[in-house]
């Protein structure tokens, strides 16, 4: 079987010259666009003017590489169900046309933050009817104009449990999910309080509705109260005996790194102790190391990487 693997290219660096050319060094095809960096310009792909997007469309036609989704801003972790929902929609419309111009069909959400109290804990009323609601027509926007959203199990509602996954996908008939494998290691699993998410489990959960995967590998080190990040297969994420079963299915998807191992963009990177220069450098090293060991698991797997 053959698989062709992608990553989500800021973590190489946010310069989208550098995005390319670690892809090129991988023999990549395409990029998983979050955040470019542009002529001195910054942001996510479907947030940045126009200017700077219509830059970064020739740069990226020059160099012959693909965009195969966008890890998009929309109802992710940073965004409270209590926001106008005008918010969503302004998002949707800016990501539908720069989608179409990229030749793009898939793009990540979430369904909005966890709702907490000022001490860390879950609040009873998460307004879950609501997100469904925001969920559905966010779905059908995407769909109605042929592009495909993934919900991702990450730090929001759809991720918060196996049960939460069952209930957003019920409610959401037809709509896909992006795994990620090294998540449950540092969520809550709300099934069962006290424990965090078990890798497997949520892969079971979400298995039906996989159109998309993003490998990422850690451990929860309960000294520091934080996840540590590892290479793949070195951590809690289960990533060979996830990647043995979705290839031993069919799978026909992209799967795409997110190593965090350089750089985590809603916490402490492991390398925050080096200059910038150095952490330029150890971003790039890592996410290449990163992609190859990946690449020799899959092969192990009797996978063929497709190029």
């Amino acid at each position: 079987m053959s698989i062709e693997l992608t990553g989500i290219a800021d973590e190489a660096g946010a310069s989208l010259n550098i995005q390319i050319d670690a892809h090129r060094q991988l023999g990549w095809r395409s990029i998983e666009a979050r955040v470019v960096e542009i002529q001195g310009v910054k942001g996510n792909l479907h947030e940045i003017p126009d200017a700077a997007f219509d830059q970064v469309v020739a740069v990226l036609q020059e160099a012959g590489m693909g965009v195969c989704g966008f890890g998009s801003l929309i109802g992710n972790w940073a965004k409270k169900i209590t926001d106008d929902f005008s918010i969503t929609e302004a998002e949707i419309g800016r990501a539908i046309k720069r989608m179409k111009r990229l030749n793009t069909r898939l793009i990540r959400v979430m369904s909005y933050a966890v709702c907490k109290g000022e001490n860390g804990v879950d609040l009873e009323e998460q307004f879950a009817p609501e997100r469904i609601r925001r969920m559905t027509e966010i779905h059908r926007r995407f769909a109605d104009e042929g592009l495909v959203v993934v919900h991702e199990n990450c730090m929001n509602w759809g991720g918060m449990s196996p049960g939460h996954v069952h209930r957003m996908a019920d409610a959401v008939p037809g709509m896909k999910w992006v795994f990620d494998t090294g998540n449950p290691v540092f969520i809550d699993d709300r099934d069962k309080p006290g424990q965090k998410q078990n890798s497997w489990e949520m892969y079971q959960a979400i298995k039906p509705h996989i159109a998309h995967v993003h490998v990422k590998d850690g451990r929860w080190d309960h000294a520091r109260n934080d996840a540590v990040y590892t290479y793949p297969g070195e951590g809690d994420g289960q990533v060979e005996r996830i990647l043995g079963d979705l290839l031993a299915s069919g799978y026909e998807g992209l799967i795409s790194i997110e190593p965090h191992v350089a750089v985590v963009f809603h916490g402490a990177g492991s390398a925050d102790h080096l200059g910038a220069e150095e952490k330029a450098r150890e971003q790039l090293q890592s996410y290449l190391k990163y992609g190859r060991m990946l690449e020799a698991m899959l092969t192990k797997l009797g996978a063929e990487i497709r190029r």
